[in-house]
């Protein structure tokens, strides 16, 4: 290793640790140990553009050791990205651009948000099938125009986490050969050694499961390293594993031990780095031939951007419309569905939404070429196969339909990355009860401010005979929890499409939540549930009390106020699609369907009542669901619960005695 390579490297490993120990918090260890393989990568391996962060045929880099944040920021600011001394000063500070683990759309050259271990592996996985069904889409002989790697840094916490098993087994499976994952294998976790709690052969593991393997003895070994990446790169039909042997904080005293795994070095301990590492500068300061060594490094980016331009316009020349399509799909431009007819028709006939949304999701499937999806292998009963797209996988890369095996918090987390990578709108499905699988992987959809779908069935104690396993309790009130995701119930077709078209106009994911059981369609054209929440059914005059409901207990509310028109008392209806949209309406709307001045109001929903209390005041009563169900026809858990017509009209009467 010559004289500036060393020093360049250093740059990265003194950066960190000047941030981190500056900050008196962080994670020194990693960027140390695996500063030298993120160096080789980067400098020599890795297609990238500073100067154009976002440059479509760039390599994707993911670091999934996330709390390693410091190494990427120091990669990200050496090689120019345009993240400033400042913020490296403020590393973990309120504001700054770097935070404590890397923040998709926070901090540029940030391809996910990582810290949760595993999450960007498989984040990575579906960056790999994004670019492979992209390729196999568009590309032509001696017109590439999709053709770029997937590279990840990971440690050995990743490596024990289920979901990086569930998502390596499938990238083995689908072989990702674009797949490149370095591991920084450094046999330290938090607690110590990780023979503490995982002795496995991690390389004889995902051998087994369908990937090539690399070995590097020595992390600090730059021709060792690079030797590994070209052999990886050349394996087609395999994603590629790396085995990096390094040692955790490297250069410093601590080096080796779980002491420098999360805490800063120490001033002490920090000047004794500097010395083992010849490193004669003050903190935070950078010699001139170093910034100037990146930014001949970064030139080669450049380059490579300006043959994609040249290549992307000859492609453009000779295939006009695929060029066109190829754009329209990079651009993600969406037409105004809501005036789409087709989407909005629906027989007039019981219905369970579950079947109502595979209808609209061909319909769709049709207008949208750049809608994919896929369950945990639950498409059919989960209704979301695209009829005649068909099926992903290694030997079809064009299929549009996902098949995830029983992977669920891979599947979420797989779709964030196809997301991420960009080119489609993806969505994912299983039953409502295994979204618990998923959660963290939708909370990341929504931190990252993705459009990514989840598709959730069997919704509520009407799942039946399944009995409580499988029944749904607290996971809407879960779900909707999550700052930034729109949680749709809906209550027939056309809420269904209405939840399917507001969820592919906006940033933000959605989870749409449908029913197993029929369900009326309502006598409505279906616009009006673009708005979250709105009256269904009202009454000659002010009414007494308000109805609430979502999904299939609107049917009930309905009923419920027939009953009590008998008895001279005038009520509204209130169908609550998605809470969250509603929330967002103007108040003069959100008056004008719950008006302040009437206090009376009842909410049914099958699932845990504590969501509704926000709209139905302390004068209020909700009827749902506080317990786990029971296995039982759904009909006699409905009534068992108390989720009846009956009950709702009651609970009503009751309000107006007050």
């Amino acid at each position: 290793m010559n004289n500036i390579t060393s020093k360049a490297i250093n740059a990265i490993r003194m950066l960190s640790a000047d941030a981190i120990q500056k900050a008196t918090s962080g994670h020194p260890g990693l960027p140390l140990g695996a500063a030298p393989m993120a160096y080789e990568l980067w400098a020599n391996h890795m297609t990238h553009n500073p100067q154009n962060p976002k440059f479509f045929n760039r390599d994707r880099f993911v670091l999934s050791a996330g709390h390693g944040s410091m190494l990427l920021y120091s990669l990200l600011h050496l090689f120019g990205y345009g993240l400033d001394m400042e913020e490296i000063k403020n590393f973990r500070q309120l504001n700054s651009k770097t935070p404590g683990h890397p923040e998709y759309g926070h901090t540029i050259g940030v391809e996910t948000t990582t810290g949760p271990l595993g999450q960007g592996v498989a984040n990575a996985v579906g960056m790999a099938i994004a670019e492979s069904m992209l390729a196999a889409r568009f590309n032509k002989d001696g017109f590439n125009i999709v053709d770029h790697y997937t590279y990840v840094i990971a440690g050995d916490g990743c490596m024990m986490e289920g979901i990086q098993y569930e998502a390596a087994s499938l990238a083995g499976t689908l072989k990702l050969g674009k797949l490149i994952v370095l591991y920084d294998s450094n046999n330290i976790s938090i607690e110590g050694n990780i023979d503490l709690a995982f002795h496995e052969d991690v390389a004889a593991r995902h051998k087994a499961q369908g990937w090539d393997i690399q070995y590097v003895k020595d992390g600090n070994n730059l021709e060792e390293l690079s030797k590994a990446i070209n052999a990886a790169k050349a394996v087609k039909d395999k994603p590629s594993l790396i085995v990096v042997k390094t040692q955790i904080g490297y250069g410093s005293p601590l080096a080796g031990t779980h002491d420098c795994h999360g805490s800063p070095l120490g001033e002490e301990n920090i000047k004794k780095t500097r010395e083992f590492l010849g490193w004669n500068y003050e903190p935070f300061e950078i010699p001139s031939e170093i910034y100037e060594h990146y930014k001949n490094l970064a030139k080669r980016g450049i380059d490579a951007e300006e043959r994609w331009n040249n290549l992307v316009q000859k492609y453009k020349e000779q295939y006009p419309q695929e060029y066109n399509e190829f754009m329209g799909m990079l651009e993600n431009k969406i037409p105004e569905l809501e005036k789409i007819e087709s989407l909005w028709d629906f027989a007039d006939k019981p219905d369970a939404t579950r079947n109502s949304s595979g209808i609209v999701l061909n319909k769709l499937a049709d207008i949208l070429p750049n809608l994919i999806g896929g369950s945990a292998d639950l498409s059919p009963s989960t209704k979301t196969y695209l009829k005649n797209k068909g099926s992903y996988s290694a030997d079809n890369r064009a299929g549009r339909n996902l098949h995830f095996g029983v992977r669920e918090h891979a599947m979420a987390a797989i779709c964030n990355g196809i997301y991420l990578h960009g080119g489609f709108n993806v969505l994912c499905s299983t039953f409502f009860v295994f979204s618990d699988y998923m959660k963290n992987a939708i909370r990341l959809s929504a931190l990252m401010d993705i459009p990514v779908i989840y598709v959730l069935t069997h919704d509520s104690i009407g799942v039946g005979e399944d009995g409580p396993t499988h029944q749904p309790i607290e996971h809407l009130i879960a779900l909707r929890a999550i700052p930034n995701l729109k949680v749709f119930r809906p209550a027939d077709g056309r809420e269904t499409t209405a939840a399917y078209i507001n969820a592919l106009s906006g940033t933000s994911p959605s989870a749409i939540v449908l029913s197993r059981q029929n369900l009326l369609q309502l006598n409505t054209d279906g616009r009006d549930a673009l708005k979250g929440g709105y009256i269904l059914s009202d009454c000659d005059g002010e009414s007494d009390v308000i109805l609430m409901a979502s999904g299939s207990e609107v049917e009930v509310i309905l009923k419920a106020q027939e009953l009590l028109k008998e008895q001279g008392i005038k009520s509204r209806v209130v169908s609550m699609p998605c809470m969250e949209v509603f929330d967002a309406q103007s108040q003069e709307y959100k008056e004008r369907v719950l008006p302040d001045h009437i206090r009376a109001r009842v909410a049914v929903e099958a699932g845990s009542s504590y969501s509704w209390h926000k709209y139905t005041g302390l004068d209020g009563k909700v009827l749902g669901v506080d317990s786990f169900g029971a296995s039982a026809p759904a009909k006699q858990l409905f009534e068992l619960y108390g989720l009846t017509a009956q009950n709702a009209a009651d609970a009503a009467k009751e309000l107006l005695k007050k």
